[in-house]
């Protein structure tokens, strides 16, 4: 078995080469900071899910804002794509707003206001006991 399929390769290809593109070539006033964090190829490469993020911009309006422009600019990054990468066909650009890097971040303060809570409830145990927490 190999340890790399092509829609792997070609998904990490396209994902290197969208980055670029969208940054340097989408010539969109509407357009905020784009990442493209992942590219998934469907099996016949007919298909690519390119799933971006917003660098500071978490509000439904900018994000639907940001997907139609990049959705309006398809044609033009597949055309770009194909003249960069030596594919028989350039898969369809479907693009998806990825919120697993904001979900990422929502989880991770929860953590760590939940550890902060249970510090705080441990300092204040130990003060009322007066023992420094030393139980039977």
């Amino acid at each position: 078995m190999r340890e790399f399929k092509r829609t792997d390769r070609v998904g990490d290809q396209l994902q290197k080469e969208l980055a670029v593109l969208i940054q340097r070539e989408v010539k969109d006033p509407r357009l905020g900071m784009v990442t493209v964090s992942g590219v998934t190829v469907s099996r016949d490469l007919g298909y690519a899910d390119v799933y971006v993020t917003l660098l500071g911009e978490d509000s439904p309006e900018r994000i639907k804002e940001n997907l139609k422009v990049l959705r309006q600019a398809g044609g033009f990054l597949r055309s770009q794509i194909a003249r960069r990468i030596k594919l028989r066909h350039v898969p369809e650009l479907r693009f998806h707003y990825d919120e697993s890097v904001v979900r990422g971040q929502r989880l991770s303060s929860l953590i760590d206001e939940a550890v902060e809570s249970d510090r705080a409830r441990h300092a204040d145990d130990e003060h009322e006991s007066g023992d420094g927490g030393e139980r039977d």
